[in-house]
């Protein structure tokens, strides 16, 4: 059964974090590209309005906007939802952005499936991909408010590309506001001895939940929560999984070059285990209410407890 968990919008944790930004450094700026009521930066227009510029929906200036402020040492937050970033503008932000490793910050609003009833044209669900593929991006998915917040600020301190990818639904809160944040550092969120499960972004309360329905059957789940994609932090990853010796990773994005892409990747080359992956089955999505699509798309902690059951069978064998 899952726990009860406060909801909220992780998208206000982009917002707050940026006008805090704005109220501690003036060369912070944010552009959006006409979405500005969606990815809620038009709280930082209303504090902001002379440091803020609403490109219109012109994905590809925005970026190289954004890379010109860079160069006149401003801090541009470029936002808008993750499928338009990363599909209109990936030549911009590979060749203007990565190459000349500007400082440049981005914001992927709407990630997942989970978006409901926008579709499959406005659900991002390829853009981890997309992104940890390109050399200097860091790439960053918060598991709810109060990570998203300090993913933001983080950002703003790192020197170079930036991705943090977001929803658009209330998720639960599953870390507390003191909680550390470190980047490239991820979070042992529950320790346990039989598999390891690797979440990010909205799937890490799924794998909380199965944890707890696995434990009642006498089966400890360590859960990790990943909510840097890259740099992968592999050591604490290693850690776990030569303890349980078994893997599920689970993410809402398509299993093909994702999450969990990245840390298979990283366990082939150095502890190979037993391991399933829990997220987007090399389709598209839908329109629907979000927990229908979830349930749809098997990003559900049941979908979780049956590939850690699977798992933890395999490696007895």
């Amino acid at each position: 059964m899952a726990r009860d968990w406060e909801m909220k919008l992780t998208r206000q944790g982009w917002a707050d974090a940026l006008i805090e930004l704005g109220e501690k450094n003036p060369d912070v700026m944010v552009l959006d590209a006409d979405l500005s009521k969606s990815t809620l930066t038009c709280q930082f227009c209303d504090k902001y309005p002379d440091r803020f510029c609403n490109v219109g929906i012109a994905e590809q200036n925005m970026i190289n906007v954004a890379g010109g402020l860079s160069l006149m040492g401003f801090i541009p937050f470029a936002t808008t939802y993750g499928v338009f970033v990363s599909g209109r503008a990936w030549e911009q932000i590979r060749t203007t952005i990565c190459i000349n490793r500007l400082n440049v910050k981005l914001g992927g609003a709407h990630g997942g499936v989970s978006v409901g009833p926008d579709g499959a044209t406005h659900q991002a669900l390829e853009e981890i991909s997309i992104m940890r593929c390109l050399p200097e991006m860091t790439v960053l998915v918060p598991a709810d408010y109060h990570e998203t917040y300090k993913a933001t600020l983080a950002a703003a301190a790192i020197d170079g590309p930036v991705y943090v990818r977001f929803g658009r639904e209330k998720v639960p809160v599953v870390t507390k506001a003191d909680d550390p944040f470190v980047v490239g550092k991820a979070s042992v969120m529950r320790e346990g001895k039989d598999v390891t499960i690797v979440a990010c972004g909205s799937m890490v309360a799924e794998a909380l939940d199965a944890a707890d329905a696995l434990a009642e059957e006498g089966q400890e789940a360590e859960v990790i929560n990943l909510s840097t994609i890259k740099p992968l932090d592999s050591e604490t990853i290693l850690a776990s999984v030569q303890k349980t010796g078994a893997l599920v990773t689970a993410e809402e994005h398509q299993i093909a070059g994702g999450m969990g892409s990245a840390v298979l990747e990283m366990l082939a080359q150095n502890h190979a285990v037993p391991a399933e992956m829990v997220g987007i089955q090399d389709t598209f999505g839908e329109s629907g209410t979000p927990e229908e699509l979830l349930e749809k798309y098997h990003c559900k902690n049941t979908d979780i407890i049956e590939k850690a059951k699977k798992v933890i069978t395999r490696k007895s064998q």
